[in-house]
This record gives C-alpha cells, sequence and structure tokens, in this order.
C-alpha cells in the first residue's frame, strides 16, 4: 500500500471530523498550545501537514506555519481553510522535501512518523528535521507505544478501540516492525466501510537513538500533551528533541 494511494480524494474528504474525534476541543486545544509555546517567536514547519487539522489553528495563534506533504488530496482540503499565502505547503515526502528557510520548531503529530515503512527513512527524517531548524531549535512528535504486551503467543492482532459504529484494531508482523491499522465504520445496517494504513512502529528508545543519530538531544517526554508524566503505561507519548545551541 503505497501512501499516494491511502490518502486519496476519498480519505482527504473524510478525514475531518470537526469538533470529534483528532478535531475535538479537548485533543486539538492542548496540542495547539504547545506548539504555541515551543515555537516562541519564530516560524513552524509541519511535517504531513495534511488538512491542516494543527496548522490552521496553530497559524490563527499568530505562528507562521509552513508544512511538507505528500498527498494533493490533503493540500486541497487544506485550502479551503487557508490560502498558499497563510500556509505555505511544499509538495513531497517528509523524509527528504526540503522547505525554504529556517524554523524554530518542526513537528510531527498523530503518529505520522510511523507512515515511514523502514528505519532508514524514519532516521533520514529527523535529519530532514534537523537540517530545517535554527541552532537550539527543537524537533516535535507524537507518537503511540506499540502495544506487543497484549499479544498473546500466536495471536497477530490486537483490538484497540470499540465502540458504537466503529472498531479499530492492528495486526501485527513483529519480524519486520510493521503494522497494519484497520479502521471499520459501520451502522445498523449490515454494510460496513473499511480504512487500512500501514506503519513501522517504533519504541521510545529507538526513537531517542534516532535523534542522536541526527545531532538531537531529547528535552521532555511526557504521555500527552497536556503535560502528564510518561510511564512505563502510558499509551502514547509527546517527545521533544533540541539541537545544541550555537557554541
Amino acid at each position: 500500500m503505497q501512501q499516494e494511494k491511502i490518502w486519496d480524494t476519498d480519505a482527504a474528504r473524510r478525514y475531518d471530523t470537526p469538533g470529534s474525534g483528532m478535531f475535538a476541543p479537548e485533543v486539538l486545544g492542548p496540542t495547539v498550545d504547545r506548539l504555541v509555546q515551543l515555537a516562541g517567536d519564530g516560524a513552524a514547519l509541519e511535517f504531513a501537514i495534511g488538512t491542516g487539522r494543527v496548522a490552521v489553528p496553530l497559524a490563527e495563534r499568530g505562528v507562521p506555519v509552513t508544512g511538507i506533504e505528500l498527498s494533493l488530496p490533503m493540500v486541497e482540503q487544506l485550502r479551503t481553510k487557508a490560502d498558499e499565502a497563510t500556509i505555505p505547503v511544499i509538495m513531497g515526502d517528509m523524509a527528504t522535501t526540503v522547505a525554504p528557510g529556517k524554523y524554530a520548531l518542526v513537528y510531527l503529530v498523530y503518529n505520522t512518523i510511523s507512515n515511514l515503512l523502514t528505519q532508514e527513512e524514519q532516521v533520514q527524517c529527523f535529519r530532514n528535521a534537523a537540517r530545517h531548524l535554527t541552532p537550539g531549535g527543537r524537533f516535535m512528535i507524537e507518537l503511540w507505544v506499540p502495544e506487543l504486551r497484549k499479544l498473546p503467543p500466536g495471536r497477530t492482532a490486537t483490538v484497540w478501540q470499540s465502540e458504537p459504529g466503529y472498531i479499530g484494531l492492528d495486526t501485527y508482523d513483529v519480524l519486520r516492525q510493521h503494522v497494519v491499522s484497520h479502521h471499520f465504520h459501520f451502522d445498523e445496517t449490515q454494510q460496513a466501510r473499511l480504512f487500512r494504513s500501514p506503519h513501522r512502529y517504533i519504541w521510545p528508545a529507538e526513537l531517542d537513538l534516532m535523534a542522536q543519530l541526527a545531532g538531537f538531544e531529547r528535552e521532555a517526554r511526557h504521555a500527552d500533551w497536556s503535560g502528564t508524566e510518561f510511564t512505563a503505561e502510558s499509551r502514547s507519548h509527546v517527545s521533544v528533541y533540541r539541537l545544541p545551541p550555537t557554541q
């Protein structure tokens, strides 16, 4: 499954859920608040900007935002909310594409670094972030913690969410560190809609090593955008890496 084919016109049309899910105020508000704090007086670059879920409210808070995005349909959806002058977008992948200028903050939200399906590409993504940052600049990543402890011997799938009208499950290939997320949406009829996306999962310690290879130091790690302590039971994390300031 190629990423360009996954994030097609239909996926872009269904992606936005204003006021609910990842667009709920209690989810989006702390995200934007934290990014505003980290950007300070500088500009921000979002890898895989998508439809502008985070970039649009961040720009409305006064932070200049530029994006890199692989999917043209996702950018077309973004353009219904903000024009090119407000939020410039460079088409390409987040591992190698270069945006003009330098930034105080580069960020990757909602597990998106795992859309890169090899360790090499993920390391390249860190290096790409580093080349865009000013000295002392920060790279922030939001990522889930692989739930392999839920996999008994011989089982390859876990259900990570189940609610009326929706079931989310992941199938794991532990040899390649690959997982495919399956999203089933259904109603009272016998019809269901399936959306699938492949990922390469990353352990927190592996992520830290990728950062070191690109010249970063880890500055902070929390369980969420509000700063909750990260523990062994945390299902996700928000990690901040920083380049050394100029000596």
